[in-house]
């Protein structure tokens, strides 16, 4: 997904709230003008981080947001567990509160709120329009015989086990993958937290092998790209694995609400509408 003028306006004062330094906003600025239409969001972010360290810049952890997040959906798993369990459609409702997960971004969002997260939770319903899709993946699961979930955030990812745990009900013949990020990236969710919230109890979870807030395919590890390039359905988390993924000829499913204006502006939509697309271009 191309880098539009919005969206390199939003990461330049991203990076001008980091830090003052003119030389390094200077190349930060060129980095900008001197884009590709390749240059996803998620790239020029990691190339940012890359840029920064090598000014002697610290990046900012985000390890007390991320235990935060993890520890409030674990503290609710059970109940939201229930609520699947009893729902008309469960698969439906867990793929809506995994989706709701996606809330959790502090790379996306400048505040993120316990609050407005939770009265999301309680909104989590899938839309009408999106049957047809969700149709199209249990057709497509039932003859698959592997699965690849794409995660994207800490505390996002213990619904995305919920979500699992669904899949594996209905189709036990699948062997399900989770692809986490391969180092510390904003919050997005690691192989640590992945333990830390007994996703890996649910599936396989493999590492990118890139600390990048997206999924880019020649920068990943040989197990990721043979994850991808293997998998018979493929499910995309947030607005980075969408930004990096979207338009290269891959079929995914993607899930994911829109935070920025970027999404907002292309699906013309209000903030946090959720979105659940085939791409099944190839």
């Amino acid at each position: 997904m191309r880098v539009n003028d919005l969206c390199a306006s939003c990461l330049l004062r991203g990076q001008r709230k980091k830090t003052d330094n003119a030389e390094y906003l200077a190349r930060v600025e060129e980095m900008i003008a001197n884009r590709t239409d390749d240059d996803s969001s998620p790239v020029l972010g990691y190339r940012f981080h890359e840029l920064f360290k090598e000014y002697g810049g610290t990046l900012k952890s985000f390890a007390k947001e991320k235990k935060q997040y993890n520890d409030l959906a674990l503290s609710i798993e059970g109940k939201i567990s229930e609520r699947i369990s009893k729902a008309d459609y469960p698969l439906a409702k867990a793929l809506m509160y995994s989706r709701v997960g996606n809330y959790i971004d502090f790379g996306a969002m400048v505040n993120v709120n316990e609050e407005e997260f939770l009265s999301l939770l309680e909104k989590a319903e899938i839309k009408e329009e999106e049957l047809s899709v969700l149709s199209s993946m249990e057709e497509q699961l039932n003859k698959a015989k592997s699965f690849l979930l794409i995660a994207d955030n800490a505390g996002e990812i213990v619904f995305d086990k919920l979500l699992l745990i669904e899949l594996q009900k209905l189709f036990p013949h699948l062997k399900i993958t989770v692809m986490v990020r391969g180092g510390e990236v904003s919050n997005d969710a690691t192989m640590e937290d992945a333990k830390y919230v007994g996703l890996d109890k649910a599936a396989n979870v493999i590492s990118n092998g890139m600390p990048i807030a997206g999924t880019v395919y020649q920068m990943l590890s040989a197990e990721a790209r043979q994850a991808i390039d293997s998998a018979d359905v493929i499910l995309s988390k947030g607005q980075g694995n969408y930004e990096s993924l979207s338009g290269y000829g891959r079929h995914i499913f993607y899930s994911f609400l829109c935070k920025c204006d970027l999404f907002t502006s292309r699906f013309n939509v209000p903030k946090f509408t959720g979105m659940f697309i085939e791409d099944n271009k190839q």
